[in-house]
Parts: C-alpha cells; sequence; structure tokens
C-alpha cells in the first residue's frame, strides 16, 4: 500500500495547539519534526553514542513541522480533502511515499536512553553504547504504538519500576501501548506482567517486543479490552491480584481506572500512575484519596506528574 505523506510547517509554539486541532479532527499517528526538540534531546543524551550524523544536523536546520500519513485510496484522499477544508487557514503539503518510507523514516529519531539507575532503553535497530554496558537493555521497536521511553511521563514509571519490580511480585499493566513498561517490569525482576490496552493493535505489539527481550508467554501476556468492563476483567485477569500496577495514560482515564485498580491490587502493591499534564494533578490526587489510595510519592518531570500509591 502506498500513502499520502502530509506536512504543515509551522513554528515551535504553536506545535501543540496545531497538535490538538489535528487529533481533535480525527488525524493519528502525527510525527512532529522540530529543530529545536531534536538539539535538546541530543544534548540531554549525548553521553550514548560517539557521534552524531552531520548531514542529519544539517538536514535539521530551521526544521519545525508536523507530519501524518493517510492511505493514498479513494478514502484517503477523501479524508484529506475533508481535512483541508477544516484546515482552510493552515496551508499542507502533500506527497506520494511508498510503504517502506512511511514504516522507517521515523525510526532515525530514535537513540538509546538510559532511564533509571539500572536500565537503557535500546531500539531494536541500534547497538548498545559501550558506555552503557553495565546497564540492562530493554529492545524495543513501537512502531506507530505509544511509549519509546522518551517521553517524561513513561520515564517517570520506569524510575518507579526500577526502586519497585522485585523477584516473587506480579505486575498489571492499564494501557499498555507497546509494552515497555510491562518488559520493563521482568527485566528488573518481576516474575510475570499483563498487559492491556484498548487498542487492538497493541498486544501483538506488545508481544513481538517481548520477544526482543527474550520474554515468552509464560511471564507475559496481552489482551486488547477496557478494564471498566466487568467482562473483559473477569475473561483476561480473573480474580488475580496485583503487587505492581501501572497506568501511564491520561488524567480522566486515571480518575475513571482509580477504583478498578484498587480491587486489583494485592497487600502492600503499589498503583503508579502516570501522563497526569500540569494543572491537573491535584484533581487526580483528590480522586486518587477519596478512592482510598494513599499517595506516597509524587514526581514531576517537564510539564507531568506521576503518583505512587498504595
Amino acid at each position: 500500500m502506498n500513502w499520502l505523506e502530509i506536512t504543515i510547517n509551522t513554528v515551535h509554539d504553536r506545535l501543540e495547539p496545531l497538535t490538538d486541532r489535528l487529533t481533535s479532527l480525527g488525524v493519528e499517528g502525527i510525527i512532529t519534526e522540530d529543530e529545536e526538540d531534536v538539539a535538546r534531546f541530543l544534548e540531554d543524551n549525548k553521553k550514548y553514542w560517539d557521534y552524531v550524523d552531520e548531514d542529519f544536523l544539517s538536514s535539521m536546520k530551521g526544521v519545525c513541522r508536523l507530519k501524518f500519513y493517510v492511505e493514498d485510496s479513494q478514502n484517503g484522499r477523501e479524508d484529506l480533502r475533508r481535512l483541508q477544508s477544516a484546515l482552510a487557514d493552515t496551508e499542507l503539503f502533500v506527497r506520494a511515499v511508498k510503504d517502506e518510507d512511511w514504516e522507517n523514516n521515523w525510526k532515525q529519531y530514535y537513540k538509546p536512553i538510559a532511564v533509571g539507575s539500572r536500565l537503557i532503553i535500546v531500539p531494536q535497530w541500534e547497538k548498545l553504547p559501550p558506555e552503557a554496558e553495565n546497564r540492562i537493555p530493554l529492545r524495543l521497536d513501537p512502531g506507530l504504538i505509544f511509549g519509546t521511553g522518551a517521553h517524561a511521563t513513561t520515564q517517570m514509571c520506569l524510575e518507579a519500576l526500577d526502586t519497585l519490580a522485585a523477584p516473587g511480585k506480579t505486575m498489571l499493566d492499564l494501557g499498555c501501548g507497546s509494552g515497555i513498561l510491562a518488559i520493563a517490569g521482568l527485566l528488573l525482576g518481576c516474575d510475570t506482567a499483563i498487559g492491556c490496552d484498548i487498542d487492538e493493535k497493541a498486544p501483538p505489539v506488545v508481544m513481538e517486543n517481548a520477544g526482543l527481550n527474550s520474554i515468552g508467554t509464560d511471564r507475559l501476556t496481552a489482551f486488547a479490552g477496557d478494564v471498566l468492563n466487568d467482562r473483559d476483567v473477569s475473561r483476561h485477569i480473573g480474580e488475580r491480584k496485583f503487587d505492581i500496577i501501572t497506568a501511564n495514560i491520561v488524567a480522566d482515564v486515571i480518575i475513571a481506572l482509580a477504583p478498578r485498580a484498587k480491587s486489583l491490587l494485592g497487600e502492600n502493591g503499589v498503583f503508579i500512575c502516570s501522563g497526569i499534564i500540569e494543572g491537573r494533578q491535584s484533581e487526580v490526587a483528590s480522586a486518587l484519596t477519596e478512592c482510598g489510595f494513599d499517595i506516597f510519592e509524587h514526581k514531576h518531570k517537564d510539564d507531568w506528574h506521576c503518583y505512587l500509591c498504595r
């Protein structure tokens, strides 16, 4: 299948509101290409590679844009016309691309990322940096599923797992995405984990990433479903209780999930919830407390918040 690549050139301060606008119009798989973000990422992680391709740096000079893709088909072109009408005040540049280009052109932006004291997230196509040989590598090929280890919300969860994961413990990851948190928990010592996501594309990605880390179905399983639905919980989780539950989602979903997470948490278990944007942290904290949780740690990175509670 071929695709239409749609590019919108903008400025750094407009990236977030423009992304929100596209999302509200039903656009998925939005890619951000921003010189400022790339420079910041390279500076923060420069110790994990020996050099940076000067051609790459040159290609990013002055770049600030969003990209997304639609099928190069009648339905895809109808979607594009609808978007062009809704975005009449915004110029959209359209280019036809081959399937393999669309699938692989984003990989150049992902490099190994050390998180916490023990882990390093290594994209499948990258080598383990020599400086990180004493860390535990978590191999990952996220594709278009959320969870690469680069976002602050994911990093705070990984840092929490660094101290909480241990042999004998079980884990449940709500909104598992690429499986990064569940796989991290297992690599850090947990015995078994279950991943759940509302997106039907997530479970195959989770298990593929598990395989990259030599983790089989005896330790990790994943399913697509809604844990707010009693039928899905009964079918996939049953009466099991978990030592660690993670939910790296958004504030509204965490508030809704809190009672269910409490019912699934074992004695002395810990609920790690992240993805809480600045301005919503007090609301989420109140909901957790009202549900009976005791918040014992509050992490804050960039504009995001993470709570650890019992």
